[in-house]
């Protein structure tokens, strides 16, 4: 996310003492410009929309994911490496913030930039870049399935639209997701600040936990009734394999987790940016809540019958009365809060396309020229990977995870490591030191129990 100034130096006045200083990077955007050039006057972000749009950085297609870790784990030991994994996740941002205001970085890019020189900046932004769209392309390939249906292994599953109104050429996944892009992604990815964002991310915050409410009512009305089994409180380990196999879900919690890209934005614009690591605090205190609870209530209502995206399941016949509008409900919701997190994700990665390409230009926000090419080209990616790549999912298993874990331990440990300016304790580098094992060593078995069910299984194909 790196942040170019128009001139070689700006003043910027410190929020803490209110004295100038000079920064040889200014904020994505002035404060204030003249009535003929163009902007507003913006007194910086409040508290609340700060902590939606992280929390909405936060709470994406990962959540579909956690009530498979209480599978793997079971649900005692799931539950606490959930909120380990926020702790640790909060400590990490603690140590990218605590390095990035003595280096006076306003970008994640700058901060790695800092320590490692223009190739750690290049290394953080690809890995932005793939994370990022790889999110993006599932996001859209989740949309497209939810309202038109999909067709794998020679079954066609029935899209939201396809069951209200019949196979229509206007629910085609194609012309859904144009539609979807065009009135949706378009006009909310063309917004400058982030900030802009924060009631969009607010409503998106809410329909997690409209899913989260509907989950919790099914599962207790089937508590009520007696019709939920026990679910398994502790992991079966029978061998070294089982072993193994619960670190797979270390890759799922940290991208469930991921938002660091996201973070240095938020800062920026904050009103106060002494409220950050309230607002970091805040943000990941919901999530996790609303995490803890998905996963409890998923777990306890699907079981051993509990899907690696536990949307699936809600394609299924609940066994209650209202079961079918229940199922639509979620789902629908669901494609909705996919539809607002998407431009809090494209945010960062086209900030970080553009200072990967063009690192000495101008503030991509006063230029609106390379603004317009920069998210039309990334929308357009974004659109093809989703309708005409087949076999995504299995790509993303590699490369998403993989740059998930370097953005959100591996970076923010080699920055510590690196101590450029003598300011890590020691308990600092102790930590960083069991991130990089954690992540390194759960990344190695993840990647090879998906490269050993690929090839015994063969790539899985959407049509």
């Amino acid at each position: 996310m790196t942040i170019v100034s128009v001139k070689p130096a700006t003043e910027r006045k410190s929020k803490k003492n209110k004295q100038p200083i000079v920064d040889e990077k200014s904020p994505l955007l002035p404060t204030k410009h003249s009535e003929d050039g163009g902007f507003d006057e913006f007194n910086g972000a409040s508290f609340s929309g700060a902590v939606f749009n992280l929390s909405t950085t936060i709470v994406g297609a990962g959540i579909m994911a956690l009530p498979a870790t209480m599978k793997v784990l079971g649900l005692i030991p799931g539950v606490v490496v959930i909120i380990l994994m926020a702790f640790l996740t909060e400590s990490s941002i603690e140590l990218l913030l605590r390095f990035s205001r003595t280096a006076k970085s306003v970008s994640y890019g700058g901060l790695m930039g800092d320590a490692f020189g223009n190739y750690g900046r290049m290394l953080i932004q690809l890995c932005v870049l793939v994370n990022n769209i790889g999110v993006l392309i599932v996001y859209m390939i989740i949309i497209g399935d939810v309202l038109s249906g999909t067709t794998s292994g020679g079954i066609h599953h029935a899209g939201v639209l396809e069951g209200w109104f019949g196979e229509r050429w206007w629910n085609a996944r194609f012309f859904v997701l144009l539609i979807t892009t065009l009135a949706i992604f378009a006009p909310l990815a063309s917004l400058k600040r982030i900030d802009s964002l924060r009631y969009t991310s607010a409503l998106s915050v809410a329909l997690a936990v409209v899913f989260l409410v509907i989950t919790v009512g099914i599962t207790l009305f089937k508590l009520i009734n007696g019709t939920i089994m026990m679910p398994r409180l502790f992991p079966e380990i029978t061998d070294l394999t089982s072993v193994l196999n619960l670190f797979t879900v270390v890759p799922v919690l940290v991208t469930a987790y991921i938002c660091h890209y996201n973070v240095h934005s938020i800062d920026n614009e904050l009103e106060d940016n002494t409220q950050i690591k309230a607002v970091v605090r805040t943000s990941l205190a919901l999530c996790s809540s609303v995490y803890v609870m998905t996963s409890i209530f998923g777990f306890l209502l699907f079981g051993d019958e509990t899907l690696d995206d536990v949307l699936a399941n809600f394609s299924t016949d609940l066994g209650i009365p209202f079961g079918s509008l229940l199922n639509d409900s979620v789902r629908v919701s669901y494609a909705a809060h996919l539809m607002l997190v998407f431009p809090i994700v494209f945010y960062p990665l086209r900030l970080n396309l553009d200072g990967l390409l063009f690192p000495s230009a101008r503030p991509l926000a006063s230029d609106n020229c390379r603004f317009a090419y920069l998210s039309t080209g990334l929308i357009a990616v974004i659109f093809v990977g989703a309708n005409f790549i087949p076999s995504i999912w299995d790509a993303f298993q590699f490369t998403g995870a993989t740059a998930a874990v370097c953005i959100g331990f591996i970076l923010p440990a080699a920055i510590t490591l690196r101590d450029r300016y003598g300011i890590a304790a020691k308990k600092d580098k102790v930590l960083s030191i069991f991130m990089v094992v954690l992540a390194v060593f759960s990344n190695v078995v993840a990647i090879y129990s998906d490269a050993y069910s690929l090839f015994k299984n063969g790539p899985s194909h959407r049509e």
